[in-house]
């Protein structure tokens, strides 16, 4: 089983001491939103355990920063479960769905009251705005923008039902995966800003889009089943395989070694760093913020990577929706 396989990340893991005051925090927000109602639905979502994934993930996140990030977790899985069916056959619907989230991030559409995922999302939009830093706000709305515009493609890919290219991939899965997002987030939840030369280095670029790679790979190796399942085309192995013509567990092996391919040019990108830094004279506290941002990428890599072996909602996918109708218990994009 795909969830056999290991991976070995050479990255720190840690938690944040405030895990159990976010597991009580987000029950209480997601069943207020109706994103989660009772019985079924509220047993599978305590099964994903979004509350350890956030403190995995954000281990430097205390209170309300951890709330966003576990709120913001608890969104986009029961967001992405409900193209899990019908809707996720039909592009242009989807298109026309995602849209009125996107201008939410534009400030040209409503701001909630127009179903559960509409508004729990005008809710993190707002939470997460407040009193970012300027060049933060422009950056997460092109990653929400995109990340909401890949949903079509998704469909367009499920419709044609064979794997596309790992260039062509790799654009939609970097999208629909939203894994950018959260180390956005962890800046946040981290409180700091990184000086523009530093970040759009081509050290930090690389290393935040390795970062991305990493975290989906990884999980479409232990999301496998579940995906192939209900005919998502989006998945590493079958792309390796459809590629290759090679056998599963061929696809499997390479896809071990993409992920450590990547895990060592981010090692290698970070050594670079302090020379990158002193050229630039940073100061001390400019430093800091620095070694903190690759902090974010890091336990955002390890804490997700934990989370995905540990919970229930791959190893149990299958057996608690059948893959002949949706991947929801409940329909959160009703008006």
């Amino acid at each position: 089983m795909p969830q056999d396989v290991e991976f070995d990340l050479p990255f720190p893991l840690a938690v944040s001491p405030d895990l159990e005051g976010a597991r009580v925090r987000n029950l209480a927000w997601v069943q207020a939103g109706g994103l989660i109602t009772s019985g079924e639905s509220l047993d599978w979502y305590r099964s994903w355990d979004m509350p350890r994934l956030a403190a995995y993930g954000f281990p430097y996140a205390r209170g309300r920063e951890l709330d966003l990030c576990t709120d913001a977790m608890a969104f986009f899985f029961l967001f992405d479960d409900q193209f899990d069916g019908p809707l996720g056959q039909d592009p242009h619907r989807v298109a026309e769905v995602c849209q009125s989230l996107i201008d939410i991030v534009h400030g040209t559409g409503s701001q909630g009251g127009e179903g559960p995922c509409l508004s729990a999302f005008a809710d993190l939009w707002q939470r997460s705005t407040y009193g970012a830093p300027p060049g933060w706000l422009p950056r997460a709305a092109h990653e929400w923008e995109y990340y909401f515009a890949t949903h079509a493609h998704e469909a367009i890919n499920r419709c044609r039902g064979t794997p596309t290219d790992m260039e062509q991939y790799l654009q939609v899965r970097r999208g629909i995966a939203a894994t950018g997002l959260p180390l956005s987030l962890g800046e946040r939840a981290a409180g700091i800003a990184v000086p523009p030369a530093v970040f759009h280095s081509p050290q930090l670029r690389i290393m935040r889009e390795i970062a991305v790679d990493l975290t989906l790979m990884c999980n479409d190796v232990y999301s496998l089943e579940k995906e192939e399942a209900r005919g998502d085309m989006d998945n590493l192995v079958l792309v390796i395989e459809h590629e290759r013509n090679c056998s599963r567990e061929e696809a499997l092996t390479a896809a071990r070694h993409e992920v450590s391919r990547r895990c060592a040019r981010f090692q290698q990108l970070a050594r670079e760093v302090p020379a990158m830094c002193a050229q630039l004279r940073l100061g001390k506290s400019e430093r800091a913020v620095v070694d903190a941002y690759i902090g974010v990428m890091t336990a955002w890599v390890a804490g997700y990577h934990a989370w995905e072996t540990e919970t229930l909602r791959y190893v149990s996918a299958t057996q608690s929706l059948p893959s002949s109708g949706p991947g929801y218990f409940d329909d959160l994009l009703r008006p």
